[in-house]
């Protein structure tokens, strides 16, 4: 099919009905597309004209992409008709090609424009995005997502690109800052942070990061030297040495992409950076820390495309994925998720939530912040500069005619009241806590100062978990562990005759970590009559612990060991992350 460039022909169509700039571009009647127009009237309510011309066989996939293009304004283009240059495909970074599922056409050094090919019309995001990143002005063409993939695939595949340090160290912008501490010109601030050099850095450094699904990225000064480090499934690795010399122009590009003060150095800041990667957005969330040194950058990376919002893909074992349904689909009652911070908390609950999502449900979020977007909830963030605290948001979500709410955390004791009212007065309560195990929440919430005859009265379950690593199943090796490796779980050798160990040698996938991706141990408590009557008398944390396992709660070292068994993750990983037991 022939390429769509015409000018004049693209902007006497552009934002036109899809039906008029199919039959400007001449690939159907105008016949054709009055019949498809009156069966989407009849009989195919809701289908889009394009799809019921293409049903019809008056038009095909690729056609219906070029009149989508059009409509745009945009050109079309077949790849197969393009040379496609090292020089130019160089241009972008492997990883930023394969995020954003683009491929570079064209560049123009006068007027330092890059052309690149997008998959779909829809993907004006993507323009603005890599203007940000690449410090280029950026054009757009359509082509078909099939070849943008071969292209990508051929041309990108398996490439990494290092961070180029050497371009920006002889950069004169950057050369122009170093050494001058608190008196740098904000002009020269400000040149430093759009060198092409900078941009190209940082926009590898964000690639890099999102490539290898880094939670964080910390950009960190010391008197010395610049620490560029990430982390990835909870543990920090340090990227690449940086020259002291280049913090400033770093950390400033980092504050022009989040919309913040360049010119403010001495107090903190917070922003945002937003990408759309194909079609999964990432956000990333930008806080800037005056140090003795220098500002101190992290940029935590929210990538939804990342998320496992499924309760059975968050590392519930089969039994404990049956209890924990039944749990949260009961009418009302409080269930607790419990654990430190980065545990996974908010994961399970959203997990949970996205089950109960449903258009005869109303659900109400209180968060802070609100990490990811989910359609069908009714989603609050706290502010508390404005004096919006979780329990101002609670008192007036109980006017909102609610089915379910989930609170971020329940921080005080006013919180813990409002949501034992709105549980007593029918809803589902969802909330988080800060405590070691299931059965010590009961004493922290009497410590806050609520009454145990409402805590059984309300309370349904806790749940405990923690995140321990998963051993890589591109390297994973099983093995015979030592006495004293046994010894840190409580074992002897004749506890494990038969059992399989596993661990990762290391590889290229697993940044020779052995382990890639993490899962979730569990330690849930149900609440029934004999637990209920021990809170009831005030029963030690250790007490409710016995009575708990004598029920059938397994401990999150027991699912630990059952992880450790079933070749999921390590000794290392399971001592560290639970207690022995008493």
């Amino acid at each position: 099919m022939a390429t769509v460039r015409d000018e004049q022909l693209l902007k006497d169509v552009k934002g036109s009905r899809l039906g008029r700039v199919l039959r400007k571009l001449g690939y159907v009647t105008r016949e054709q597309v009055h019949e498809a127009l009156q069966l989407q009237e009849s009989t195919r309510k809701g289908e889009q004209v394009g799809q019921i011309l293409i049903g019809l066989g008056m038009l095909n996939d690729e056609q219906l992409l070029a009149g989508l293009a059009a409509q745009r304004g945009l050109p079309y283009i077949d790849l197969d008709e393009i040379e496609l240059s090292d020089d130019i495909l160089g241009k972008l970074k492997p990883e930023t090609a394969t995020a954003f599922g683009v491929v570079p056409i064209a560049f123009d050094p006068g007027s330092n424009r890059i052309t690149v090919a997008l998959k779909s019309a829809d993907n004006f995001q993507a323009v603005d995005d890599l203007k940000q990143l690449l410090g280029f002005r950026v054009s757009a063409v359509v082509a078909q997502p099939g070849k943008i993939d071969a292209v990508i695939a051929a041309r990108y595949a398996g490439k990494k690109s290092g961070l180029d340090i050497s371009r920006v160290a002889t950069s004169a912008a950057v050369a122009a800052l170093d050494g001058r501490s608190d008196s740098i010109d904000l002009g020269a601030i400000a040149q430093a942070a759009n060198d092409n050099a900078v941009v190209e850095l940082v926009q590898s450094i964000l690639m890099i990061a999102i490539r290898d699904k880094a939670s964080d990225v910390h950009f960190e000064p010391f008197e010395d030297e610049f620490k560029l480090r990430y982390r990835i499934d909870g543990v920090l690795y340090e990227m690449q040495a940086i020259p002291k010399g280049l913090a400033t122009a770093l950390v400033s590009r980092v504050k022009v992409m989040s919309k913040l003060d360049i010119a403010e150095r001495r107090l903190p800041q917070d922003g945002r950076i937003e990408l759309h990667l194909g079609e999964a957005p990432v956000d990333l969330r930008v806080a800037v820390l005056p140090t003795m040194f220098g500002e101190s950058v992290v940029l935590r990376v929210l990538d939804r495309s990342n998320v496992q919002l499924s309760l059975d893909k968050v590392g519930l074992r089969d039994d404990d994925l049956e209890l924990v349904r039944q749990i949260t689909n009961k009418p009302n009652g409080i269930c607790i998720v419990t654990g430190p911070t980065g545990s996974g908390k908010t994961t399970t609950l959203y997990a949970a939530l996205n089950e109960l999502n449903d258009i005869t449900v109303k659900i109400l979020t209180a968060e802070d912040p609100v990490e990811y977007d989910v359609q069908g909830l009714v989603q609050c963030q706290v502010n508390i500069e404005q004096e919006l605290t979780f329990a101002k948001l609670l008192r007036s979500f109980l006017r909102q005619d609610p089915d379910i709410i989930l609170v971020g955390e329940i921080r005080d004791l006013e919180t813990a009241q409002i949501a034992i009212q709105a549980s007593l007065t029918g809803h589902l309560v969802l909330t988080t806590l800060h405590t070691n195990d299931a059965p010590s929440t009961i004493l922290r919430l009497v410590d806050l100062g609520v009454e145990t005859f409402l805590l059984t009265a309300t309370i349904e379950a806790i749940i405990a978990q923690r995140l321990v690593r998963r051993v890589c199943s591109k390297c994973k090796e099983f093995f015979k562990p030592t006495e004293e490796q046994l010894m840190e779980l409580g074992l002897r050798s004749h506890d494990v005759e038969g059992r399989k160990f596993a661990r990762g040698r290391g590889c290229e996938t697993c940044l020779k970590s052995g382990y890639k991706g993490r899962m979730a141990l569990f330690e849930i408590m149900t609440m029934d009559d004999e637990i209920r009557e021990l809170v009831i008398k005030q029963a030690s944390t250790r007490v409710l612990r016995q009575e708990a396992r004598k029920r059938g709660m397994r401990t999150l070292r027991e699912s630990g060991l059952l992880s450790i068994y079933d070749g999921q993750t390590t000794i290392d990983e399971v001592v560290r992350e639970t207690m022995g037991e008493e």
